[in-house]
C-alpha cells in the first residue's frame, strides 16, 4: 500500500535589518570613534611604557630621555624661539623640492604613459637612474648648485620625481582602452580626452604616489641636512647627538615625525577634494 506524503512547505529566508541599516549615521559615528580610539591608544600605551621604563631605571634616561622630559625641552625651545628656524628651514626645502618634483614627474609620466615611442626612448634611462641611491647624488648637486638651498631642494625634487613619474605612467597605461575608444567615438579633442578621460581615470593612483612621495621627501631632506646643511631639523638631530644632547635630538625626531604626518595627511585631504569619486582608503566610512 502506497502512503502519500505532503510535500514540505517552501522555506523562506527572512533577513531583519541591523543597526547599520536602521541607524547608518549612528553606526558610522561609532565606527569612527572606535577607529580614532585605536589609533590613539597604541602610541599612548607605548609612551607610557617608555615613561615608566625611564622612571624606574630600566633604561638609561641619559640615552633615552623620558617622554615628559622631551616634551618639556621641546616646549622650552619653542617658547624661546630656538626651534622654529630649524622647522621652517626644513619645511621650505621640502615644499620647494616636492612641488618641483611632482610637476616634472606628473608631466613626464603623463607623456610617457600616453605615447609609446616616448616611453620606449626614455624608460630605460630613467629606470637606470631610479635605482641610484638619491643621497649619492648630493655631491653632484653640490657641484652644480654650490652650498645653500639648491642642493637640498634638488635632492628632494629628484626623489619625489621618480615616485610621481612611476605612479603617473602606470596609472595612464592601466586606463581601459574602452575609455579612450568612447572618447574617440564622441569626437573628443586632445584636451577633452585629457580633461574628461585620462585625468579622472588616472588621478586616484597618481595621488597615492604623491602621498608616498610626501613621506619620502621628509625622509630625504632630514638625511641631506645631516650631511650638508647648517640648519634644519636634520642638522639639529645630528648636531645634538654629537654634543650628547639626547633630549634635543629626540625633540628634532618628534618634530620630523609630526611634519611627515601633517604633510602626508595634507596630500590625502587634497586627494579627497580632487577625486570625490574614488573610494576612500583605510576603509573610512565603510565597515
Amino acid at each position: 500500500m502506497t502512503t502519500l506524503t505532503k510535500p514540505p512547505a517552501e522555506s523562506v529566508l527572512v533577513r531583519r535589518p541591523g543597526p547599520r541599516e536602521l541607524h547608518p549615521a549612528r553606526t558610522h559615528r561609532r565606527r569612527r570613534a572606535l577607529e580614532l580610539s585605536l589609533a590613539l591608544a597604541l602610541p599612548l600605551v607605548l609612551l607610557l611604557l617608555w615613561q615608566l621604563a625611564a622612571g624606574q631605571g630600566w633604561i638609561d634616561d641619559r640615552v633615552y630621555p623620558a617622554p615628559f622630559t622631551i616634551l618639556a625641552d621641546g616646549w622650552d625651545r619653542a617658547a624661546a624661539g630656538e626651534l622654529w628656524p630649524d622647522v621652517w628651514a626644513t619645511l621650505k626645502r621640502v615644499l620647494a623640492g616636492y612641488a618641483a618634483g611632482t610637476a616634472a614627474g606628473y608631466a613626464l609620466g603623463l607623456l610617457m604613459g600616453s605615447l609609446s615611442l616616448v616611453r620606449a626612448a626614455l624608460e630605460p634611462l630613467l629606470d637606470a637612474l631610479y635605482v641610484v641611491p638619491k643621497l649619492a647624488l648630493l655631491p653632484v648637486f653640490l657641484n652644480m648648485f654650490g652650498l645653500g638651498e639648491g642642493p637640498q631642494v634638488a635632492l628632494v625634487a629628484a626623489m619625489v620625481f621618480f615616485f610621481v613619474w612611476i605612479s603617473t605612467m602606470s596609472a595612464v597605461m592601466s586606463i581601459p582602452s574602452g575609455h579612450r575608444d568612447a572618447g574617440r567615438v564622441f569626437g573628443a579633442s586632445r584636451w577633452q580626452m585629457f580633461r574628461h578621460v585620462l585625468l579622472p581615470a588616472s588621478l586616484p593612483a597618481v595621488l597615492v604616489g604623491a602621498r608616498i612621495a610626501a613621506g619620502v621627501a621628509v625622509l630625504v631632506i632630514v638625511a641631506s641636512e645631516q650631511i650638508a646643511a647648517t640648519n634644519g631639523l636634520g642638522h639639529l638631530i645630528f648636531d645634538s647627538r654629537a654634543l650628547f644632547q639626547n633630549d634635543v635630538m629626540f625633540v628634532g625626531i618628534v618634530c620630523v615625525a609630526i611634519l611627515g604626518v601633517l604633510f602626508s595627511e595634507l596630500i590625502r585631504f587634497a586627494g579627497r577634494l580632487l577625486t570625490p569619486w574614488a573610494p576612500r582608503d583605510r576603509g573610512r566610512g565603510q565597515s
